[in-house]
């Protein structure tokens, strides 16, 4: 009986398909051919170094306190000093310790930020590149009658005829031969 009523859906729903104009476009391709993309990339990029920039200005800061604790921890070591200056010693190594434990948790919090910030950074402008295609897509969509138009990474399979992807490519400004790489004297 569940068989029955299923194929009876089926039967259904394919019939109210019939009349659908459905397409397909490659997400991805229209990303990275989004006129953006590039400026995004290297936007990214730019802002990526700066981050590793400070990274590595921190890090440095933090080698020299090691350093310097090296130093002092040599300097404590040598039996020819007066007790008291070994207490000096001592006490400075304390705070040279604690001013590198500070610097090693400053370090490890500037990481996660950036690295956090370069991820909402590129968010940001995924989620603009998208809003704009969607735009294009469905002016595409409109002006050419589909009723659906999918992104391939959802479809498990169709017709290569459903792909609009090189039309939605042209809406752009691009040249699909060109986005998919493709030698044009082939």
């Amino acid at each position: 009986m569940k068989i029955k009523m299923m194929l009876m859906a089926l039967a259904v729903s394919s019939v109210s398909f019939a009349g659908l104009k459905i397409g397909k476009v490659d997400m991805l391709t229209l990303v990275r051919n989004h006129p953006g993309y590039e400026s995004n990339k290297t936007l990214l990029k730019t802002t990526e170094s700066d981050y590793q920039k400070k990274l590595d200005k921190i890090k440095s800061e933090v080698e020299e306190i090691q350093e310097e604790g090296k130093k002092i921890s040599e300097q404590a070591r040598n039996p020819m000093i007066s007790a008291a200056a070994r207490q000096k010693l001592e006490k400075d190594l304390i705070d040279v310790q604690n001013r590198f434990l500070a610097g090693q948790q400053r370090l490890r919090a500037e990481a996660m930020r950036s690295q956090q910030d370069l991820q909402d950074l590129e968010a940001r402008l995924l989620k603009t590149a998208t809003a704009e295609i969607r735009k294009t897509i469905e002016a595409f969509a409109k002006k050419h009658g589909y009723d659906f138009v999918l992104d391939s990474a959802a479809v498990m399979f169709s017709k290569e005829v459903f792909d609009v992807t090189d039309a939605v490519l042209r809406e752009m400004g691009v040249d699909p031969q060109k986005a998919r790489g493709k030698d044009e004297s082939k």
